[in-house]
């Protein structure tokens, strides 16, 4: 029996830890039998292939059996492909599994004729004796009995929809480590989890209902981190739900990283901010910068919202790790905020967004209230008024505190957010413009406003036109600084790359050309800046760096050879000061080199 595995991810960068897990466990088991004829494979694809590439390829591969994994990005794409699979195979038996299947099976069977089960819930020993059972001799006389099987809903032979016996947690230990190679994940996130379960309650989230957390023990957990620092992986991202719930586990992992630390593996954490003390302070103060990322969700800073959503913070602290982190200028930060949640109306998250985005995280991501299947949000969606879209990704339309406008322009400033903050792009320029906009939320919802009143919002554009937009919309919004203004864009700008073509807005280097060849033939024969580019000629380092001179005639230096691990900006320096240029400017500039 041949049994393909198919994950249909978000994004090619991301990887499905679920199907390698259950092709591990399963393997593992078959392996125990003397005689078997089960093989097993995996299927990734992602939700930018067509449905008919999908069909096409799973069909070329003649599975006898296909599990799909489910969550709410895919499960309209695995709908079709289960009714379309058994037009081309109609022998083909399909099974369900993940979270957006597992606490409405009866409800998915019913309605999906072609499925013939559902896997509920944790399904590496369900997926093994599954297959086993389904694998056996012909005839149905000498088969296991799938109402045997805990953890599963199916459809027998007659076409009524039965349910197995619930499955008992297992312990971590008994999972088999998911990847024996990683041949074809060179350029993909590669994701592991050390535990299950979470000990909040949080009142949106379904790892809440597995209030049971689980730990792999930390002697696997090094062996297996130590395979991924062999290999050089890129990132590894840990999908442990609040990784630092348990602190000897969390500082053990972090002291192995430090010590055994490869200069290239990025390693990424979701963890509760205010749980950190100052002993895992100082641990993530020797990482080396880029080694360590983390993702702090913060979801609401109105204290009635936390309470209602069974949520345990101390925001002030969290505030002080974030900050103390920040310091270290090591380690990404990223925090989230929810929109939607009770008790949350427009005063209330303009507060929280502010506070969050004065944390100054390197990402700030304006998340929108998803009402998930099995969530207390679910079942308490009739108090809250929470009205919500009726197909994946069931997200929130309006609550008691927030109507369908208010969300709408949340959502415009989401984009803002995610074009000029998340981007990393526009880092001085943001820091200037606060210092007169006072109110982060109100800045981005003045851009916004003035990104849909000139229709740009319906419009693609590209990154030097996003630069030249924000120059236009600040030379209305607040005319007396544009100086300023102009040489933070032209900084962020060159602090990303040696860009070819110039904005619009930028000014005229011509005067400055024969100082900037001077400078740049000086440091081939003389490095005193570009140190170690000394056998390249002026023209090859120039490729390699950029010097723009700004309005107050400073000179400054982009080196793109030395880029930060953190955000790849190209490392600044001011080289020197244009002393033919008479005007100053009177505007204080927001570059202090």
């Amino acid at each position: 029996m041949k049994i393909v595995l198919a994950a249909i991810n978000a994004k090619y960068i991301h990887s499905n830890l679920g199907v390698y897990s259950l092709k591990a466990y399963g393997e593992q088991e078959l392996a125990k039998r003397e005689k078997t004829d089960i093989r097993i494979e995996i299927g990734e694809y992602t939700i930018n292939h067509q449905t008919d590439h999908i069909l096409q390829d799973i069909y070329k591969r003649k599975p006898d059996m296909v599990g799909f994994s489910c969550y709410i990005w895919n499960i309209t794409y695995v709908r079709q492909l289960a009714g379309d699979l058994v037009k081309v195979l109609p022998k083909v038996r399909i099974w369900l599994g993940g979270p957006e299947v597992s606490y409405d099976a009866e409800t998915i069977l019913a309605r999906e004729p072609a499925v013939e089960g559902v896997m509920v819930g944790e399904g590496e020993r369900t997926f093994a004796e599954l297959i086993l059972t389904l694998g056996q001799k012909e005839g149905r006389g000498g088969q296991g009995r799938l109402e045997d099987i805990p953890g599963i809903v199916f459809r027998d032979s007659l076409g009524q929809i039965k349910a197995g016996p619930l499955r008992p947690l297992m312990s971590m230990d008994d999972i088999p480590f998911p990847y024996k190679s990683l041949e074809g994940m060179e350029h993909r996130i590669i994701y592991y989890e050390s535990s299950r379960g979470c000990p909040y309650s949080c009142s949106y989230c379904l790892s809440s209902i597995d209030k049971t957390t689980r730990f792999r023990s930390l002697e696997l957990v090094k062996q297996e981190l130590e395979f991924f620092l062999e290999q050089k992986v890129p990132q590894v991202k840990f999908v442990d739900r609040t990784f630092n719930c348990r602190k000897s586990h969390c500082l053990a992992i972090w002291k192995f990283l430090l010590e055994h630390d490869n200069q290239i593996t990025n390693v990424h954490f979701e963890i509760s901010g205010d749980l950190i003390d100052e002993e895992q302070l100082e641990i993530l103060r020797q990482m080396r910068p880029g080694l360590v990322q983390l993702e702090i969700g913060v979801q609401s800073a109105n204290p009635a919202t936390i309470r209602e959503i069974r949520r345990n913070m101390d925001l002030d602290r969290l505030e002080e790790v974030v900050s103390t982190i920040r310091g270290y200028a090591n380690i990404h930060q990223h925090l989230d905020l929810i929109a939607g949640l009770p008790y949350e109306d427009m005063g209330s998250f303009r507060k929280s967004f502010d506070r969050v985005f004065g944390m100054e995280p390197d990402q700030l991501q304006l998340g929108f209230l998803k009402v998930l299947k099995g969530s207390y949000m679910a079942r308490a969606a009739g108090d809250y008024g929470l009205c919500f879209h009726e197909e994946p990704p069931y997200e929130v339309l309006c609550t008691r505190w927030l109507d369908y406008g208010e969300i709408l322009e949340l959502k415009m400033v989401e984009e803002m957010v995610e074009i000029y903050y998340n981007s990393s792009q526009f880092v001085y320029t943001l820091r200037e413009m606060i210092s007169r906009w006072k109110s982060p939320y109100g800045m981005f919802r003045e851009l916004g406003e003035y990104y849909e009143s000139r229709h740009l919002n319906t419009v693609s554009h590209s990154r030097l036109a996003r630069y030249e937009i924000l120059y236009d919309f600040l030379r209305e919004a607040d005319p007396q600084r544009i100086r300023s203004y102009q040489d933070c864009l032209m900084y962020d700008l060159y602090l990303r790359e040696n860009i070819k073509s110039r904005p619009c807005f930028a000014p005229d280097q011509a005067r400055y050309k024969a100082a900037v060849r001077e400078f740049f033939m000086k440091e081939r024969k003389t490095p005193g800046f570009l140190k170690g580019q000394e056998t390249y000629d002026s023209r090859q380092i120039g490729k390699m760096a950029h010097i723009e001179v700004m309005s107050d005639g400073r000179m400054i230096l982009f080196d793109y050879r030395k880029r930060s691990p953190l955000n790849h900006n190209a490392k600044a320096v001011i080289i020197g000061r244009w002393q033919e240029v008479a005007e100053k400017d009177e505007n204080r500039s927001c570059i202090n080199g």
